[in-house]
């Protein structure tokens, strides 16, 4: 398949240089990412996607040690117990905050590297920390580090592919953010109770570093303004031109108070973005609420199959099978029909492309999303067969992960050139709620019992059913009200 070309809308971005504008050579210019070889494309995607998996799974692959270290450190706290696992989230809450536009401004291959060589050192802080609080304070740490693979993964796939290719590429980019959760219980069981609690983070620190490691060496930068920011930069000394501009940044002068503007101005994104696009903040509250139900599932799934079904730590993990099956199905349907129905509804719209073609899959997924409280909930009260709860997790992860996969790809297409700020927006959200949510967890179940405490959250997810058909109705006009702020 031949590679994208770019659309007579991007004539702007071209060479000019009688005009002293620095762009791509034409609309075939291979320097441009979108023009790329499909091999390099998705090679390059694959190495954040890869680095994508670990982080995430970072997150969770503690919780089932987490009551071995409370133990050494004689912790007796339930809530000190739980934020040495939810506190990782909290890094999340920050580092796409800087990180993202950081990537914007710079470039994605250096904050990356830089970003996951960070993470990769506070997990040996984490294996070598002497109590609680230490403990807490490098999860926090390593949770900013790897919080940039979400946000700059995300402008990988606006920097290489068109709209027409990106549901196939944010479906494999996605992957990881919600699989990496559920594979962690898993693996960090056996981890713990064959070789001890240091043993998970020493465990991360050497497959991380080995992956940082491959990334350092063989990812390149993506991000075109980066890259014309380069050319402009070598054109202003080979041809004596010190007035020659980026193509991107047309409009901005070069005295140092504009750099500054600028700067500050960037690193606010994500946070304008949040507060100031009304779309980006209704899908991040909504994001939100199904990331914060997600891991309040994680509190109960161990404590049910431990007490209720009896199996060992080790085995207990796997009990988040049902969740991730459902994660796999759904982000493969996703990658199969996302594009193809957005390339029909390009054609059906006299070929102009619209980001909320991407959202009525949306509708579909959230459909699915309330079913698992009530089978999961009940079906764990009243002690069925262990299978039952395992299956009835099945329908939550095939929603969740649609739902997330159509709405930040949702948030790509609209946002192209902001995009790792844009899915900064909602990664700090969900991963405040993500991280506190939790914390209640325990009171909830012991006040209600497993079947209403999660029938209460089927209740919630229930009446979330119309946020998708908000989006679907209003995104446009949201998004382009917003769009002022952004220019």
């Amino acid at each position: 398949m031949a590679s994208p070309k770019m659309t007579s809308d991007e004539d702007a971005l071209l060479m000019d240089l009688t005009n002293g504008i620095v762009g791509w050579e034409d609309h075939q210019d291979p320097a441009n990412p979108r023009n790329y070889a499909q091999s390099r494309k998705w090679f390059l995607l694959a190495l954040v996607s890869i680095v994508t998996l670990i982080s995430p799974f970072a997150s969770s692959v503690f919780a089932p040690a987490a009551p071995y270290a409370a133990t050494e450190f004689h912790e007796t706290s339930a809530i000190l117990t739980t934020l040495m696992c939810t506190s990782y989230l909290f890094g999340y809450t920050v580092g796409p905050l800087f990180l993202s536009p950081l990537s914007e401004l710079y470039g994605r291959q250096i904050v990356l590297s830089s970003a996951t060589t960070f993470f990769v050192m506070f997990q040996i802080g984490c294996a070598l920390a002497p109590n609680t609080t230490s403990l807490i304070v490098f999860r926090a740490l390593t949770g900013t580090g790897g919080s940039a693979c979400l946000t700059t993964g995300a402008g990988v796939v606006a920097d290489l592919f068109a709209p027409h290719e990106r549901g196939l590429a944010m479906s494999i980019f996605g992957f990881g953010p919600l699989l990496g959760p559920v594979l962690g219980p898993i693996c960090g069981g056996f981890i713990a109770q064959g070789a001890g609690w240091r043993w998970v983070f020493w465990v991360l620190a050497i497959s991380s570093g080995a992956l940082t490691t491959f990334v350092i060496i063989f990812n390149r930068e993506t991000n075109p303004v980066i890259l014309i920011e380069r050319k402009t930069a070598k054109f202003r000394v080979e041809l004596g031109k010190p007035d020659l501009q980026s193509c991107y940044e047309r409009n901005q002068t070069n005295n140092q108070a504009s750099k500054t503007s600028v700067f500050v101005h960037r690193l606010t994104t994500p946070l304008r973005l949040l507060f100031h696009s009304s779309i980006v903040s209704i899908i991040a509250i909504y994001i939100a609420l199904a990331y914060g139900c997600l891991y309040l599932l994680f509190t109960t799934v161990t404590d049910v199959f431990q007490n209720t079904y009896h199996w060992g730590v080790g085995i207990s993990g796997l009990a988040y099978i049902g969740l991730g099956l459902g994660f796999l199905v759904g982000q493969v349907v996703f990658g199969l029909i996302s594009d193809k129905i957005t390339i029909r509804m390009t054609k059906q719209n006299n070929g102009v492309f619209e980001p909320e073609m991407r959202l009525p899959l949306a509708i579909f997924y959230a459909l699915f999303i309330p079913i698992s409280f009530f089978w999961y909930g009940w079906s764990a009260e009243a002690a069925t067969h262990w299978i039952v709860p395992i299956v009835g997790l099945f329908p939550f992860g095939f929603g969740t992960i649609g739902i997330f996969a159509t709405l930040q790809t949702y948030v790509v297409d609209s946002y192209t050139l902001y995009a790792a700020s844009g899915i900064a927006a909602i990664t700090v959200t969900r991963s405040l709620f993500g991280a506190l949510l939790p914390l209640a967890g325990p009171y909830m179940y012991d006040a209600l019992g497993y079947g209403w405490g999660n029938s209460l959250l089927g209740f919630l997810t229930l009446a979330m059913l119309p946020m998708p058909f908000v989006f679907r109705r209003y995104g446009r006009t949201l998004r382009e009200r917003s769009l002022q702020h952004f220019k």
